[in-house]
């Protein structure tokens, strides 16, 4: 296979190696590996917590993760618990309501956003019979095809909103860091951050290759992938 970067691409055993010198050993190396959830524990997750899941990472977008956090408790109050059939609902004056609350980051686009997602997962509920069977038939092997339908369907969930959360709700995936890019130049994918449609493909033709030697989860090479490299 040689991509995008111009040369063959390394094989995982070799990334492998290289993470686990950097980091102390194979066992070292495996504590801090994640694993994604089941199909069957997905389609468990309920709606809500998908649209949740959604708000949050919009939310946090350009923002100190902590203050958001702090926050949290105030945003399940004030948006229904993210009940999604009731947010997509929620009229202008609901939003001129919100946008005054202090209990949540006042932002005006962001809380349209969570409206508008609210009313992508009621088109999820109404197509597959929840949002989380939705995700659960999502495949791995597939994956930019997941992101390209958040970013076209969703509002605000592009590169990495999209892909924090769907690390957060424990769908298979992979988290393009700065160390994740790196390591992904080092290994002759791409030449630089992927973000045109060639790059994405070669990025998932490389770890579907790697997915293949390795059994392992996109979520799993991931995180090797950023620990093999100093970035």
């Amino acid at each position: 296979m040689v991509p995008e970067g111009g040369k063959a691409v390394e094989t995982f055993k070799t990334i492998r190696a290289r993470a686990v010198k950097r980091h102390g050993g194979e066992k070292h190396l495996a504590s801090r590996l994640l694993k994604p959830k089941s199909a069957a524990e997905l389609r468990k997750i309920p709606n809500d917590r998908w649209l949740a899941g959604m708000a949050k990472v919009v939310f946090q977008a350009g923002f100190v993760w902590k203050i958001i956090e702090a926050k949290w408790p105030g945003f399940e109050e004030v948006f229904d618990g993210f009940d999604p059939h009731r947010v997509a609902f929620y009229s202008d004056e609901d939003l001129g309501r919100l946008v005054s609350d202090k209990r949540i980051v006042r932002n005006g686009a962001k809380i349209r956003a969570t409206v508008e997602n609210a009313r992508f997962v009621t088109e999820l509920i109404k197509e597959y019979g929840s949002a989380g069977a939705f995700f659960a038939a999502s495949r791995p092997e597939a994956y930019i095809d997941l992101l390209g339908t958040l970013k076209r369907r969703g509002s605000r969930l592009s590169g990495g909103s999209a892909q924090y959360f769907l690390r957060f709700l424990g769908v298979d995936s992979w988290i393009m860091s700065p160390s994740v890019v790196a390591a992904l130049m080092h290994a002759g994918v791409v030449d630089k951050a992927p973000t045109s449609q060639k790059a994405l493909r070669a990025t998932q033709e490389a770890f579907n290759k790697w997915q293949k030697e390795s059994g392992c989860s996109l979520t799993e090479i991931s995180r090797v992938l950023a620990m093999s490299t100093d970035a």
